[in-house]
């Protein structure tokens, strides 16, 4: 996918109700508050080299980059939020909302901008000895915990 085909996912989601209970849509999942993407991902695949699976990450690693400049230049440099204390927070029983909860779960931290009242989130999550890599984002009313 192209910088321009996230960018148009991310401001559908930007201008959705969101509905009053968590379900599937076709772009990912939406629940009270949030809607969410995954923008490409990939895990162990069965058949391909070495070589094609490092290109594949880096592919991923320079989307992210590129999503990110462009959405610094629309709405100004954005926030790293990490995640880890919100998921020692949750690990340790304190109930963390959604979509807080799942995003401290799948990545370390996040690129978070504020844009006509709604947070936008773009996480990448890369895994430390493999090929699996994620990049998705997120758009919710619901403010970082």
């Amino acid at each position: 996918m192209s910088t321009a085909r996230y960018l148009a996912l991310i401001d559908l989601l930007r201008t959705r109700e969101f509905p009053a209970q968590r379900r599937r849509t076709e772009t990912g999942f939406s629940g009270p508050g949030y809607h969410t993407v995954e923008l490409s991902a990939a895990e162990e695949p069965a058949g391909e080299d070495a070589a094609d699976r490092v290109e594949a990450r880096e592919r991923c690693v320079a989307e992210h980059d590129a999503l990110v400049a462009v959405l610094d230049g629309r709405w100004g440099e954005a926030q790293v939020f990490g995640l880890w204390s919100l998921l020692e927070r949750s690990i340790g029983g304190e109930a963390v909302p959604a979509p807080w909860d799942e995003l401290s779960a799948g990545f370390d931290s996040l690129h978070l901008w504020r844009a006509d009242g709604r947070w936008i989130a773009v996480g990448l999550a890369l895994e430390a000895e493999g090929p699996s890599y994620a990049l998705a984002a997120v758009v919710t009313g619901i403010d970082p915990p």
